[in-house]
C-alpha cells in the first residue's frame, strides 16, 4: 500500500506517534509519504518516508490517515482525492469562547468526513459517535519504551540537592489542559504536615511564569526544571508520579511512569481510568485535597506504594507496544481499502 500519514505542527505525543509507526510501515514493504509542517518535520525523524508540506502531496495514497482534527480538517478539503480517510483523535477540544465553539464544529465536520474515526480513549470514540461518525473505534497509542535509567538514583537527588528528602514528579506541558495551579495547591496542603517533600515539574511552556511568581510569593516547594533530557533517570529517582490535568487521553508521561514502577496519583479524567485500572490513586479533577490525600498515604505507607508499584508494572506489561499498534493500523488500513474500493 501507499500510506499517507498527514500531521498539523506537533511537538509532542502524536509526532512521537506517528514517528513509531512510519519505520514500522516501511519495514513492511509499504510506501509512506508523510505530511507535517515544516517544524514538525524537522523536529521528528521520519526515516526513508517522503515527507511533503501540502496535503494535495498525498495524492495518489491507497489510505489517508490524518492524525488529530486540524489534520482531518485539512484531508476534508481535499476529499475527493484523499480516501479513504482514517482520523485519530488524540485530543478533547477544552479551548471556551468563539475559539472552543468553532473547534467543536470542526470536531464534527471532521466526525462526518472520515470514513473511519479511531480514539486514542473510550471517551473520544463515544463523542465521535455522537457527532455522527460513520465508523468509530478504540485505537490505542502505544507509549515508546523507557530509556534505560543512565544516572543512579542517589546521583539524580545529589543533583537535585534534595537528598533522601521525599520525590513527587510530574511531566508535562506548561500549559492550561495541565492545571498546574491545582499542582501547586497540592504541594501547599502536603507541606503544611512534611515540608520536607520536593515536587519537581519538567516541562516549558506559557504558564511558567506566572507559576514561578505563585511559587516564589508562597514559598511552595516546588521545582520548575524546563525541558529536560533525562526523564527516565527522573522517574527512576522518583517516589510519586503527579498527574493535574483536567483531561488526557492515554497520557504517555502516566505510561512512563508505571513502565518505571513508579507509583500515580492522579485525575480520573479522560481514558486515565482505563490506562492505569486499578494500579493509581484517582481523584476528581481539581481536588487538591485529594490528590494531596493520595501523596501523603503513599509516601507514609511503604507497603502501599510497594503494591502499587507491583499493580503498576502488571497493568503496563498488558498494553500493546509500538509494533502491535503498527500492525493494529496496517490490518485496519488493509481492511479500509478493501470494503472501499
Amino acid at each position: 500500500m501507499r500510506i499517507g500519514l498527514l500531521l498539523a505542527e506537533s511537538r509532542g505525543g502524536i509526532g512521537q506517534h506517528v514517528a513509531s509507526v512510519v519505520p514500522r510501515f516501511l519495514e513492511a514493504g509499504h510506501e509512506v509519504v508523510v505530511c507535517a509542517p515544516p517544524g514538525t518535520a524537522d523536529h521528528f525523524d521520519f526515516g526513508e518516508a517522503k515527507v511533503v508540506g501540502q496535503a494535495p502531496g498525498l495524492r495518489g495514497s491507497d489510505v489517508v490517515h490524518a492524525h488529530g482534527y486540524r489534520a482531518g480538517m485539512a484531508a476534508l478539503r481535499d476529499r475527493s482525492h484523499l480516501r479513504p480517510l482514517v482520523v485519530t483523535w488524540h485530543n478533547a477540544v477544552l479551548a471556551p469562547g468563539p475559539r472552543g465553539l468553532v473547534m467543536r464544529l470542526g470536531q464534527r465536520l471532521v466526525a462526518r468526513g472520515a470514513d473511519l474515526t479511531l480514539g486514542a480513549s473510550s471517551d473520544l470514540v463515544e463523542l465521535a459517535r455522537s457527532l455522527g461518525a460513520r465508523q468509530a473505534r478504540l485505537a490505542p497509542v502505544a507509549a515508546p519504551a523507557i530509556p534505560a535509567i543512565r544516572t543512579p538514583s542517589a546521583a539524580v537527588r545529589e543533583e537535585l540537592g534534595i537528598g533522601d528528602a521525599p520525590l513527587v514528579l510530574t511531566v508535562g506541558r506548561l500549559a492550561p489542559q495541565k492545571d498546574y495551579p491545582t499542582l501547586l495547591s497540592v504541594a501547599a496542603e502536603v507541606s503544611k504536615d512534611s515540608p520536607d517533600v520536593v515536587f519537581v515539574v519538567v516541562g516549558d511552556g506559557p504558564l511558567r511564569d506566572n507559576l514561578q511568581a505563585r511559587i516564589d510569593a508562597e514559598k511552595l516547594p516546588v521545582r520548575l526544571l524546563g525541558h529536560r533530557n533525562d526523564v527516565a533517570d527522573l522517574l527512576g529517582a522518583a517516589d510519586v508520579f503527579l498527574l493535574t490535568s483536567h483531561w488526557e487521553a492515554r497520557a504517555l508521561v502516566l505510561q512512563e511512569a508505571l513502565q518505571a514502577g513508579v507509583p500515580v496519583v492522579a485525575t480520573a479524567v479522560g481514558g486515565v481510568p482505563e490506562l492505569v485500572g486499578d494500579s493509581a490513586v484517582l481523584t476528581f479533577p481539581g481536588d487538591a485535597r485529594g490528590l494531596a490525600d493520595g501523596v501523603r498515604k503513599i509516601l507514609a505507607e511503604p507497603a502501599t506504594a510497594a503494591a502499587m508499584r507491583t499493580e503498576g508494572l502488571e497493568v503496563a506489561s498488558g498494553w500493546p507496544d509500538e509494533d502491535e499498534v503498527a500492525k493494529n493500523l496496517l490490518d485496519i488500513y488493509a481492511g479500509l481499502v478493501a470494503t472501499t474500493a
